[in-house]
């Protein structure tokens, strides 16, 4: 086992996987320690490092795309403070830090874990429920509906409109971006049927964030919603199998069977829905 214990936070490596938990330091950031503790899989890893400097180095994990919904939510925006895959390393730790990098390197040479994308989340996402007030409004997330309410800032038409609930099923994708200079960030849930490029300001389906403390809060809203959406893996594997126009020859039999399986085996272990499965299925099936 490897242990770097450290002001932001303590790192252990079990051979199996990191555990990665908030320090308790008053500069560890509102993210971090509303988080809490994270249980990072050795098959979610593409890579480890780390980078010594003058007076502090850092630690960063890699993690594998498609891995994580809260990388995957937020598209790798999340600064340094609220980045839960780095931990900054006192100078007189660095042998330590050095030891936690080459047991985290061998054992995935050990176990010969592919650096390539995934096909499902291996990391659950936050714990629910979740509520999260910044910006002109309030996001809720119990699992099956979010909850947006707004406040005294809201912009009026906006506002007029009164709360929404949106349910789970009807959600297509979430985003998470932060203000950066004058422009404003937003969380947004992209609604089926109800799609709309208006400015967050005016979006009932967005919450316009200002670049406060909690705004960063509302990642951890995008990620538990991104977690309960279909893998976007799912999504390119039902692509995949847009039916064409003409049907299939006899050389090509052998090939729509193997992709029936394929797509068989995507359902059992749970990267497909029913429904895209389906979906895909018959698609495949006209082509026969």
């Amino acid at each position: 086992m490897a242990e770097i214990i450290q002001r932001e936070g303590t790192w252990i490596f079990d051979g199996e996987a990191l555990r990665l938990t908030p320090g308790r330091d008053k500069n560890v950031s509102l993210l971090r320690r509303t988080l809490g503790e994270l249980t990072v899989p050795l098959g979610a890893l593409a890579g480890i490092s780390f980078e010594q400097g003058r007076k502090t180095g850092r630690l960063r994990l890699r993690l594998r795309d498609g891995a994580d919904p809260l990388l995957q939510a937020t598209g790798g925006k999340l600064t340094e403070p609220n980045d839960p895959y780095q931990l900054t390393v006192e100078s007189d730790r660095y042998g330590v830090a050095e030891y936690l990098v080459d047991e985290v390197r061998n054992a995935l040479l050990l176990d010969e874990v592919p650096s390539g994308p995934v096909d499902a989340y291996l990391l659950p996402g936050p714990a629910l429920p979740l509520s999260v007030s910044a910006g002109d409004g309030t996001a809720s997330f119990d699992g099956e509906h979010v909850r947006l309410e707004w406040n005294w800032k809201t912009e009026d038409a906006k506002a007029a409109a009164g709360g929404r609930s949106l349910a789970l099923g009807d959600i297509t994708g979430v985003e998470w971006h932060p203000s950066a200079g004058l422009e404003n960030g937003c969380l947004r849930f992209t609604v089926r049927g109800a799609q709309t490029k208006a400015p967050p300001k005016y979006d009932p389906n967005s919450v316009e964030l200002w670049g406060f403390k909690k705004d960063p809060l509302m990642a951890l809203v995008a990620a538990a919603v991104q977690a309960r959406l279909p893998h976007p893996a799912s999504a390119q594997a039902v692509k995949e199998v847009t039916p064409g126009p003409e049907p299939a020859t006899e050389a090509d039999h052998d090939a729509l069977l193997r992709r029936l399986r394929e797509l068989g085996e995507l359902h059992r272990s749970g990267v497909l829905t029913a429904e895209e499965f389906a979906m895909a299925k018959q698609a495949v099936l006209k082509r026969m």
